[in-house]
């Protein structure tokens, strides 16, 4: 069991060093052709098993940033894959072009159909530019409003999936109405006769994030995170350096609890041990095993009993002291 083709944030160096320690003793025993190793070799096994939880139990809220970004991270095609069948991508806004930082399409969740939206980050550098790090442009948003629109029209729920690091934030972007797309799809998420169910996955940044991400429940994942800025930026504004990002990710108080206990959003969805990276199937598995009642309950709801829900929802968001 060498150590898996994928990298290694900072503090999951313990668990690489397991893994190296695995394949020097899979060697020796390929060498030897002794059986006392494989004692060796499932002890540290499950020392993996018991560093990855440890390291589960103890993350800052840094840490967990730099989990939502790990490059081997399930990204919204990922999960597609995993928990959905005949999906049928759709393209374009009907207007500009098609942006490929927000993909969507009708699939099926064991034989129900819905339509599925949600940022996607590239798997390698190629990729990662033609998806534009998953910082979608106007025309992303508006592609994600069509296919809404469309869903609705067909009386089909509503699946959203964030991670974005927030919306491109270029000239031309600004130039073809960055701001209003956004604004416009909050709004009319707010009004759309179908469930809407948005979960956010990885990272949840300003409105790149709340640009899909107006539902009747509102989710995220167990190491995913969700505000106004991403700490990097935080730091910059208040301390004119990157360096105290760390404080700035503590005190945004951006994790999924921190948004679970403040209510803004509405459950938090366990992730595989150490992250959702080191088992993609796992990671899905509770995804899914989490929203299908959800969606059973909310189709039950009168649809505009369900909007008025929502607006109730977002209305009572917030509190303040003077």
């Amino acid at each position: 069991m060498a150590a898996p083709a994928r990298q290694f944030l900072d503090f999951e160096q313990p668990i690489k060093e397991l893994y190296d320690q695995i394949e020097e003793n899979q060697k020796l025993a390929s060498k030897t052709g002794k059986d006392n190793y494989k004692t060796i070799i499932k002890e540290l096994e499950e020392n993996i098993i018991q560093k990855r939880k440890q390291i589960t139990e103890n993350l800052t809220p840094w840490q967990k940033v730099q989990l939502s970004r790990h490059p081997d991270r399930p990204y919204t095609l990922e999960y597609i894959l995993k928990m959905f069948t005949n999906f049928q991508e759709l393209h374009g806004d009907r207007n500009v072009r098609d942006d490929k930082a927000m993909i969507g399409g009708f699939a099926q969740m064991d034989g129900e159909t819905l339509m599925v939206i949600g940022h996607q980050k590239g798997t390698n550098t190629k990729m990662r530019q033609m998806r534009n790090f998953g910082m979608a442009n106007p025309e992303g948003y508006r592609k994600a409003l069509r296919l809404m629109k469309l869903a609705e029209k067909f009386n089909k729920p509503i699946l959203t999936l964030i991670d974005t690091p927030g919306a491109y934030p270029g000239l031309e972007a600004e130039e073809r109405g960055q701001g209003e797309a956004i604004a416009r799809n909050i709004y009319e998420m707010v009004r759309l006769k179908v469930p809407v169910v948005c979960v956010v996955i990885g990272e949840g940044a300003s409105g790149g994030a709340l640009g899909i991400g107006v539902g009747d429940k509102v989710l995220m994942l167990e190491n995913s995170w969700y505000t106004v800025i991403s700490p990097e930026n935080c730091s910059s504004i208040l301390w004119r350096s990157w360096a105290q990002k760390e404080v700035a990710a503590e005190q945004l108080k951006l994790t999924s609890h921190d948004m679970l206990e403040f209510g803004l959003v509405d459950g938090v969805i366990r992730e595989p041990l150490g992250g959702a990276h080191w088992d993609y199937d796992e990671a899905a598995a509770n995804l899914k095993s989490y929203i299908k009642p959800i969606f059973k309950s909310l189709e039950k709801i009168d649809p505009e009993k369900r909007i008025k829900n929502r607006i109730n929802k977002y209305n009572k968001m917030g509190f303040w002291d003077e």
